[in-house]
């Protein structure tokens, strides 16, 4: 049994399921889909100004009369079939799922004795949690739950305020509404006072909100048994990185409770927590998650890389990622020890769209070509060879322009998997990486079959059929 310390929790084995799987769906939906204007909603339609208070108060009505807790009422998944949908993202490659349990806007797709703002007793009428595991379950999936309700203290603290200029200048908004301070919080603390700049802060130091986080963690692990649970924050609720067990523990209660549940379950934890904070003492109660990056090398450890096809809620004016960008960061993931996580994008009854559809399709054909070099693989000696990389820069996410002499490796089994990432008009490939010990028995392009190949100088030279399998990156399998 583990105990709520980093010196039991370190104790933390990953998984094999999560370095097997390698690549997974996410459903980050919920009521902030409802406007189809993108993520942040809940909180930017209370700052006077953004698009989205714009937008709210042109569709919908100023927020001091039609707030968040009405786009809620309006959200009502009523063409959201999650058993057709799984089986479309198992198909696209998919081998585990997330779902959104709650975000910052406080509002639960789930059923909960904590928090009336659930999609059991208003809106959808549905556990939407519930309803994702089941669907997983049929495919055989391990299936993760996110929360974001950690941040969600402080961020939502717009609500609390008022237009500074306008036929509605100094009318409060209704997170101000006695009624519904239970939804909205009582966070009057974060708001900024005389014209104060607004303090970045995250993770709150309410101890209230702390121990009300702790006990709907709780829930969620009592009730959904998740294989994953993902914070949206560091490990809550410290703002520092090196904080002792006292500044940690609330978070630390939490993970502690997540293994311990799945020891119960399994006979030994199978259970993952993910957590955004790179310090080596607290990585060490799970697994490192980067949002919308990767990382520069191999990681000693697992980790996950975590990004959407578009923005993370459903926005009509997004541009969408093409599916040689999504598998272009699979791919660099997979070799640096990673495992990679993408949301699907869902509109507000539930649906997807059709670039949407066509993406799942692009996957499920390259996945049916080269899933063997990505299910139960494992690092090599390096990760990949070439001048071209991805950039490692807070969230930009560019596609690479890969070049001839591009490739990133996996291995698995004693085989060596050399990922081509520039596919378009080559006739060969030339690898470098291998040592003179390493003789080549045969070399086989997957979808395709046996090709020639030469190995001479500590060059690996291979000849490339006319027409290769996909216009995306392509695989060549090397056995010694």
């Amino acid at each position: 049994m583990y105990e709520a310390s980093f010196q039991s929790l370190k104790n933390f084995q990953c998984p094999d399921w999560f370095r097997d799987v390698k690549f997974g769906i996410w459903s980050h939906w919920g009521p902030q889909s409802v406007p189809m204007c993108g993520d942040w909603y809940a909180r930017n339609m209370y700052i006077q100004g953004t698009d989205q208070y714009e937008y709210h108060v042109r569709t919908y009505g100023h927020p001091s009369k039609f707030g968040y807790k009405d786009i809620c009422a309006l959200w009502r998944a009523e063409n959201f079939d999650p058993d057709a949908l799984m089986e479309k993202y198992h198909r696209a490659g998919a081998r585990f799922f997330v779902a959104q349990a709650v975000h910052h806007d406080h509002f639960f797709n789930f059923q909960s004795k904590y928090n009336r703002f659930n999609s059991v007793d208003m809106g959808p009428k549905k556990d939407i949690i519930a309803l994702w595991k089941g669907a997983s379950e049929k495919w055989h999936m391990p299936f993760g739950i996110t929360e974001h309700l950690g941040a969600s203290f402080w961020w939502w603290h717009p609500n609390k305020g008022a237009d500074a200029y306008g036929p509605y200048a100094n009318v409060p908004y209704d997170g101000n509404d006695p009624a519904y301070r239970d939804f909205y919080h009582d966070n009057y603390e974060h708001v900024p006072k005389n014209g104060e700049s607004e303090e970045w802060v995250w993770l709150t130091q309410n101890k209230a909100f702390q121990e009300y986080w702790l006990k709907v963690m709780k829930e969620i692990i009592d009730q959904y048994h998740p294989d994953l649970l993902y914070s949206d924050s560091s490990l809550p609720f410290s703002q520092s990185e090196n904080a002792d067990d006292d500044a940690y523990q609330v978070g630390l209660e939490a993970v502690a409770c997540l293994y311990n549940a799945s020891e119960k379950l399994h006979g030994k934890n199978q259970a993952v927590y993910t957590q955004k904070n790179r310090s080596e003492n607290i990585c060490k109660v799970g697994v490192l998650d980067i949002e919308r990056s990767q990382l520069h090398d191999i990681y000693s450890e697992p980790w996950m890389s975590e990004t959407c096809i578009g923005g993370w809620f459903y926005d009509k004016k997004a541009k969408y990622k093409t599916p040689r960008h999504i598998l272009d960061i699979l791919i660099d993931t997979i070799s640096k020890n990673g495992t990679f996580l993408i949301n699907i994008l869902q509109r507000p009854d539930g649906t997807i769209d059709d670039e949407a559809e066509w993406i799942l399709d692009e996957l499920a054909k390259w996945f049916a070509i080269n899933g063997e070099a990505v299910y139960g693989t494992r690092p090599w000696r390096v990760a990949g060879e070439g001048h071209a990389s991805v950039i490692i820069d807070g969230f930009r996410e560019e596609q690479v322009a890969w070049d001839d002499d591009d490739f990133r490796f996996v291995q698995k089994e004693g085989k060596l998997y050399a990922y081509i990432m520039k596919s378009a008009g080559r006739k060969n490939a030339a690898i470098t990486s291998l040592c003179e010990s390493e003789q080549v028995r045969s070399v086989r392009l997957l979808g395709h079959g046996s090709v020639d190949f030469r190995q001479y100088a500590g060059i690996l030279a291979v000849d490339l059929p006319e027409t290769l399998p996909t216009e995306y990156a392509n695989v060549l399998e090397i056995s010694f």
